[in-house]
């Protein structure tokens, strides 16, 4: 039997589960990117209590155009192989965009090349400013991450063209 539960970093079940899966989903994962996806809100779909399917949202800081908006980043969704497009990830994305709407507004990630056809669908545009990240020698541009940022702004509020610049993380800062 499959389920959904969603529950702050704090309350998670088995953070061991939650490692687990990423290390299985992403190849190239390190430890500093699993820290990412801490201290927010999680989405865990689990088919006969076995972990395979989870995201979460945590809050950043961006500068949109030059205006500071604290935003929803969704990080570290995964779905274990034997699981994808049976509707997972689909549970796992609508939890963390009604958590989106809820408590951020907005919200942004980075898409993988294998996520990408499954944000298009659920309608996330492509951020099409330019990105740049605020390090402690002033904002740097990431132009290698341009055609994977991804925002979701029901009430179409942002502009897309717009400069985009997150803050400095340890880590992928995408």
């Amino acid at each position: 039997m499959r389920t959904l539960t969603a529950c702050h970093t704090a309350d998670l079940p088995d953070l061991g589960a939650v490692r687990a899966l990423l290390h299985d989903v992403f190849d190239d994962l390190a430890d500093e990117d699993v820290e990412h996806a801490l201290g927010g809100w999680h989405a865990l779909v689990h088919d006969d209590g076995v972990l395979v399917g989870h995201g979460s949202v945590v809050r950043r800081q961006f500068l949109v155009g030059g205006l500071a908006l604290p935003v929803g980043y969704v990080e570290a969704v995964a779905v274990a192989a034997g699981h994808r497009r049976r509707g997972v990830g689909t549970l796992v994305m609508d939890e963390l965009e009604r958590v989106l709407v809820a408590g951020h507004g907005v919200g942004f990630l980075g898409a993988s090349d294998e996520g990408a056809l499954m944000y298009a669908a659920r309608g996330w545009p492509v951020w099409r400013g330019p990105l740049a990240v605020l390090a402690t020698t002033g904002v740097r541009a990431t132009p290698d991450e341009r055609g994977g940022v991804r925002v979701f702004d029901p009430a179409g509020r942002l502009d897309l063209d717009a400069e985009l610049v997150c803050e400095w993380r340890s880590g992928d800062v995408w």
